[in-house]
Order: C-alpha cells, then structure tokens, then sequence
C-alpha cells in the first residue's frame, strides 16, 4: 500500500525539494514504504525522463534531480514483501500513459498482462482507452470493481504530458488511504500523505473521479 506524489507547475521547481517532502512521509509512514521507488519527469523537451530504485527513497540521493513542470512519484510497499524487484517499480508507462497506484484487491477475475497486480490494472484499464482518457478510467474501474471479490483500497493516478486523471476508492482506513491536493493558479500537488507543516490541503472524497 504504497504512496504516490504528482505536482504539475506553470513554472519549473526544484524536483528534489519535493522529493525531499516525499521521502520524509514514506519515512514516517505507518507502513514500510521501503522497497524501492521511482519516478517520471518532464524534461525541457517535453520528454519524459524516468528512473527508478530498489533503495527507499529515504536512502537515495535525490539532490541529482534537477528541475521540471510535471512530476509523477511512487514509493513502494510490495504486498506481502513479495517480488521487491526494480522493474517492478512504478511508474508504469508506455508512448501516451504515466500510471501510478496504490491499494489492495483481492479475488480479481482479469486476464491480463504483467509482472504484478499493478502492471495487470494499468493494462486493464488501457483496454477501455477510446480516445477519451477521463472515460478510459471511469470505465475501467468500474469494471474492476465488478470483477474483484473485495478490496481494501483502489487509488490510480494516469497521466499524460497534458493531464492527470485521478480515481479513488476505498473501504477501509480512511485515514491512510484518502488523496489529498493543493493548488493555487501556478501550481498542484497531488500526494497520499500531506506535507509536513503545510496547509491548504483538500481531501478528495472517497469514491471519486477527478481531472486536471
């Protein structure tokens, strides 16, 4: 169950001043988010740049970042400790699709394809993709959902080099599992956990779709 971090800005910003925020909350996280990390970047091409870790991303040196206008971040807690891999890292991508989750299912009746869960729900939902991303993820969670004996938390972040595409859903544990952003006219930030000492966040309700 593991934490996830998006900020997108008008204007470039440090990408480890945030990074640095992250780590702290994946530190002091009720659970171990300890097995490995990674995260996507825009360049000035407008190229995304990626990288992952199999160290925490409290041990890593996150200084070597430079700067962007769209971060994507997450911060693994392998179900079960199970498959601690880098290629398991997320962000998962392809040509058109950033994708980040956090949650639990069990009972899931899909074929698909992927190493783990994860990579197995964001083929899934691609599935459903007819031009329209915002519909592509509605869609396909409300399927998932059908085709899922029970599950404790179902949060999943898509982006692409122009938006974000959120869905949250959960049934237990609220207090972990709630999304939670700020923005102001330059800025959002998106994260599992509020920053330390900052105000201004909003929860995003349980059961909700949101874009940006």
């Amino acid at each position: 169950m593991c934490r996830l971090l998006v900020v997108k800005s008008k204007n470039e910003f440090s990408i480890s001043n945030h990074l640095k925020e992250f780590a702290e909350i994946c530190r002091d996280s009720e659970e171990y988010q300890g097995h490995g990390w990674g995260l996507a970047y825009l360049n000035s091409n407008n190229d995304w740049i990626h990288y992952k870790n199999i160290k925490p991303i409290f041990e890593d040196d996150l200084t070597q970042f430079s700067k962007t206008k769209f971060l994507v971040v997450h911060a693994r807690s392998a179900f079960q400790d199970k498959d601690i891999i880098v290629k398991n890292n997320m962000p998962f991508y392809d040509d058109k699709y950033v994708f980040v989750f956090n949650g639990e299912l069990s009972g899931v009746r899909i074929k698909e394809k992927g190493r783990i869960g994860a990579e197995k729900i964001f083929n899934f939902i691609k599935r459903f993709d007819k031009g329209k991303s915002e519909d592509m993820l509605e869609k396909g969670i409300r399927f998932l959902k059908k085709r899922t004996k029970a599950y404790k938390a179902i949060n999943v972040i898509i982006v692409t080099k122009e938006n974000i595409f959120l869905s949250t859903n959960f049934s237990e544990r609220p207090n972990y599992f709630t999304m939670n952003f700020k923005e102001n006219d330059n800025e959002l930030i998106i994260c599992s956990m509020l920053y330390e000492n900052e105000e201004g966040w909003i929860k995003i309700e349980n059961n909700t779709e949101m874009m940006w």
